[in-house]
């Protein structure tokens, strides 16, 4: 019985963790490292999408996103390394991936579109 307890336990505190990281309406922000690839928006610094995935997708102008290398990441901005260039990303989004706190994409935009899961991207509120 005390084997159960604590598994069910560990199991709770890796949900909730899972939870506290999950990109949602509520929480907007894509947690990132330096080190980890990320997918990411490739229009240029100039593109209005700014969008970052877990998940390969196409960014919301409709061009497909890369897979590029977290290089640091301070406050609410990261440095990402996107096809040989580096560019700071906002890790906040304006909108983010629809599908709840289950989905695996973590999507964060600065525009609506579409998700890596196909799923409309929602306002952050």
């Amino acid at each position: 019985m005390r084997k159960y307890s604590a598994v069910l336990t560990a199991l709770c505190v890796l949900a909730w963790a899972f939870a506290a990281m999950a990109v949602t309406p509520e929480n907007p922000k894509i947690m990132l490292k330096a080190g980890e690839e990320v997918y990411a928006c490739a229009c240029g610094k100039d593109c209005p999408c700014q969008a970052l995935s877990k998940q390969a997708a196409k960014c919301p102008c409709g061009k497909d996103m890369v897979k590029s290398m977290v290089m640091k990441v301070e406050g609410d901005t990261a440095v990402i390394k996107v096809n040989g260039a580096e560019q700071t990303f906002p890790t906040k989004g304006k909108f983010v991936c629809g599908c709840g706190e289950s989905c695996p994409c973590n999507f964060v935009s600065q525009t609506a579109g579409k998700c890596a899961c196909d799923k409309d991207l929602v306002p952050a509120k």
